[in-house]
């Protein structure tokens, strides 16, 4: 969809080139990516938390000392499955990512259950900055709120506070990267909601557990962060018909452009509905599968496994298990990774990171916008009860083919961004 195929005959990627991982970490022994994630420079800024206050499990019991993993580990199996869609390597084996050639650091900032706490993503993002990462993709949003409201009057003072803060400290992480030369790129989410206007908000806090209340969000002074916040990318889901996924946010004001994140119901009607195929295929750690059932204690893919699409290759470097999903979280990375081609084709040495190339971040981001795929909106409002879900799932589409709700400036186009003329 993206021609990351063709893309790769210009530019397959430079190893000079850095793409950073904010998330739950990186598997880096899986045989995909074992030979492009750099384990020097990358970092752990998570100590896991067993159980919360409440004493509600949360990342469950350490798997090493001080409860700090090694920064080439991923419990939680969504970074890694991130890590793939961006760079898995070109090798003759499992999968390939969409710039195979560039370098993947591991910025971790997720703790094991998936959540992703104030300080370690600010701790990931300025770190990323200053070791000179090109772009950064942040498939997440900070938690415990899924909105950080300036002055919401659902919310205690202490709780107004806190969101104030994060809203602060995020803004400024992310100018500081922008500063710094990063291309950052963030997933809109999967509420099914336009983030123009979000209604209401019944899961935050998140963390601890039972602390949620209902609340009202405003959007005027309520912010999904990251992808709402400064210099970001915002990346909608587009399904593999081109249809905005139907769990995927959207919404002109946030929107830059749509990439292909999986949708299980697409294809309503044919033979093709309903198929993990319609997901994003990508790495996953062995270990997960193996706790989960997928993988058996030999290596072997399971019935229940294969039921639900996991797949495994053994090539040179070993075996490699791939595990279908679908979310923003899979389209941003698809994103990350044509920013990555472009700096790779565009970009020049950088001189305050010797052996790396780099390029302003606005000229990649207008790179993207200019070169990707123009769609226009299917319908003024585009329903997906036929696909079995709600009224609440309908999502109006505004604007034009130039640029509207859905899909932003349109679906990111690799071979386009590569082309000679894209400067």
């Amino acid at each position: 969809m993206i021609k990351a195929d063709a893309a790769r005959a210009v530019q397959a990627g430079d190893r000079r080139v850095q793409v950073g991982i904010l998330d739950s970490g990186i598997d880096a022994t899986h045989p995909d990516l074992a030979a492009n994630v750099d384990t020097r420079l990358s970092r752990n800024f998570v100590t896991d938390i067993p159980r919360d206050e409440t004493g509600a499990e949360m990342d469950g019991p350490c798997e090493f000392a001080d409860c700090i993993d090694p920064a080439d580990h991923d419990d939680a199996g969504h970074g890694t499955h991130v890590a793939g869609i961006v760079a898995a390597a070109a090798d003759g084996s499992g999968i390939s990512g969409v710039a195979p050639g560039v370098t993947l650091v591991s910025i971790r900032g997720g703790q094991d259950s998936g959540l992703m706490f104030l300080q370690p993503v600010i701790d990931a993002l300025t770190y990323g900055a200053d070791i000179g990462l090109d772009v950064i993709n942040m498939s997440f949003f900070v938690d415990p709120w899924l909105y950080n409201c300036l002055d919401n009057p659902a919310d205690p003072p202490e709780a107004r506070i806190a969101q104030r803060t994060t809203v602060e400290a995020v803004s400024r992480a992310l100018e500081y990267a922008h500063a710094k030369g990063v291309t950052l790129v963030g997933s809109l989410g999967n509420g099914h909601v336009d983030l123009g206007s979000p209604g209401s908000d019944p899961t935050s806090p998140n963390s601890p557990a039972g602390s949620a209340y209902a609340r009202k969000i405003d959007n005027g002074t309520c912010l999904l962060l990251p992808a709402e916040g400064p210099h970001v990318i915002g990346v909608s889901a587009v399904g593999p018909s081109g249809t905005k996924a139907d769990y995927s946010n959207y919404g002109i004001e946030q929107v830059s452009v749509a990439a292909p994140g999986g949708w299980f119901q697409d294809g309503f009607g044919t033979p093709s509905s309903r198929r993990p195929e319609n997901l994003v295929l990508s790495t996953y750690p062995r270990s997960l599968l193996q706790a989960s059932g997928a993988v058996d204690a030999k290596g072997a893919v399971t019935a229940s496994g294969t039921a639900n699409g996991v797949q495994s290759f053994c090539g040179p470097r070993g075996c490699g298990y791939y595990v279908p999903l679908q979310g923003t979280s899979m389209a941003a990375p698809y994103v990350a990774g044509v920013a990555a081609l472009v700096v790779s084709e565009f970009g020049t040495p950088d001189p305050q990171h010797p052996g790396n190339l780099t390029m302003a971040p606005d000229e990649v981001e207008r790179v993207l916008v200019d070169t990707a795929a123009s769609r226009s909106c299917p319908a003024p409002v585009v329903s997906y009860t036929r696909e079995g879900r709600t009224p609440d799932f309908d999502a109006r589409c505004a604007g034009d083919a130039e640029f509207n709700g859905h899909y932003g400036a349109g679906i990111v186009d690799a071979l386009a961004a590569v082309s000679a003329d894209a400067r």
